[in-house]
């Protein structure tokens, strides 16, 4: 497969008409964007609004981050089985607008959500006060059930990345990167003394509002596959989850996993990148059991010789990490972990939830614990009196002021277990 990831680099956002990336601006058209959105009779209204770096701004509470991207040929649209058909990603060029993204938001299942400030301290924890934001917020119609409103929000975030991506086809670029790789099969003749390594990418699949989709699929209905790294930057994740904001992977994250970039960066030459195998983590012990014996197995029939394991989410996902690491130990494949630790607000706790003697590489993404002081912020998007109800936050942790207290488990990414974040820990 080769990839063309054909980068137009945004440095400002602001409104105008029509829709289009000039000079480094990516101007929107507000009116445009409502008519993209428009055709779901779920939602009676919808507010849009827009964010910089560096802004009084605090968004809240955030459903998904997504980076506007569209197929410029070999394909049509993006986001396989949502915005594109069900065919295989991964080939092709594709136009990604950098430094921009779409920010969903809406009160859906508030104690699993965020928030992100452009700026002050808490803009140090997140990805997303780095970027220039549209802000989607949808008033879904009285009664709406809740599934059938993230279900709506989910897939406007999308819409809305699209519409950017493609009324921006014709925008100058700045930079073109190349991902180019054969099979397995192929990559093993190539560098047949290379170790062979496997990222194993823990996904939330635990239903009520937990979920990812790979191919427009439920994942948690599924069994662990293998992706080629490719279709994993081209769009064939998406997440649908409401975990807790700090490890939650956006969809964002996906099309810029780090894990996937670096490993593509050593392979022909430190090792052969075998690929992705995106799994389940199960709510309940036999599904658990099951899933770790596939993802063991499968690793063990490529043949590979290590695997980097990273989490989505902490607690009862700790036991996932551990079954996956015990299993492919003992087929003598050597593990890596990426994940964060939930040690207490002083950092003195068990860092996760289980253990096993095999797990003995483990690169922490930082105390998801941690108290950080907020303070006010002169705009305000979204429902700012819901951070009592997020995780990491509290009934008091917003004060009369607008400032706030709370753990870093509320800001979105600040934890990200796959690494974009800039928390976490060193020898001392």
């Amino acid at each position: 497969m080769r990839l063309e990831l054909h980068r137009a680099i945004v440095k400002d956002i602001r409104w105008g008409s029509p829709t289009r990336l000039e000079d480094h601006v990516l101007y929107v058209d507000k009116d445009g964007v409502i008519a993209a959105l428009s055709d779901d009779d779920r939602i009676d209204s919808w507010e849009v609004d827009l964010t910089r770096p560096g802004e009084s701004a605090r968004i809240i509470p955030v459903k998904d981050v997504i980076e506007p991207r569209v197929k410029l040929d070999g394909g049509e649209g993006f986001f396989p089985g949502v915005l594109a058909p069900n065919e295989i990603v991964g080939n092709g060029k594709t136009l990604v607008l950098s430094g921009a993204a779409v920010i969903s938001v809406g009160p859906i299942m508030a104690f699993q959500e965020g928030f992100i400030d452009m700026s002050g301290p808490g803009a140090d924890h997140t990805p997303f006060s780095k970027t220039h934001n549209l802000v989607i917020n949808a008033q879904p119609l009285e009664g709406l059930e809740k599934h059938q409103y993230e279900e709506a929000l989910r897939v406007a975030g999308l819409k809305a990345s699209l519409y950017l991506a493609e009324s921006c086809k014709g925008a100058h670029v700045d930079e073109v990167q190349v991902f180019d790789k054969g099979t397995v099969s192929e990559e093993a003749i190539k560098y047949p003394n290379l170790p062979k390594v496997v990222h194993l990418c823990m996904c939330i699949t635990q239903g009520l509002l937990h979920d990812t989709y790979l191919y427009g699929v439920d994942m948690k209905n599924i069994l662990p596959t293998l992706v080629h790294p490719n279709e994993i930057l081209d769009g064939a994740m998406v997440s649908g989850n409401c975990v807790s904001a700090c490890d939650k992977n956006t969809t964002w994250h996906h099309v810029n996993d780090p894990v996937v970039q670096e490993l593509y960066s050593l392979h022909g030459k430190e090792i052969n990148f075998l690929g992705m195998i995106p799994t389940l983590e199960s709510t309940v012990l036999a599904g658990k059991e099951r899933t770790s014996s596939f993802n063991a197995k499968l690793a063990h029939e490529l043949g590979a010789n290590g695997v980097i394991i990273t989490e989505e989410g902490y607690g009862n996902p700790d036991t996932d990490i551990c079954m996956n690491v015990k299993k492919c130990e003992a087929l003598g494949i050597k593990t890596v972990v990426i994940a964060d630790e939930a040690s207490g607000t002083d950092g003195s706790g068990q860092g996760l939830a289980d253990a096993t003697p095999e797990l003995t590489a483990f690169v922490s993404a930082g105390n998801v614990n941690e108290m950080v002081e907020v303070p006010p912020m002169e705009r305000v998007i979204g429902y700012p009196e819901s951070i009592a109800h997020v995780s990491g936050g509290a009934e008091d942790s917003l004060r009369p002021d607008g400032s706030m207290y709370v753990e870093l488990q509320s800001i979105i990414g600040s934890t990200c277990e796959i690494g974009t974040n800039r928390t976490g820990s060193k020898w001392v």
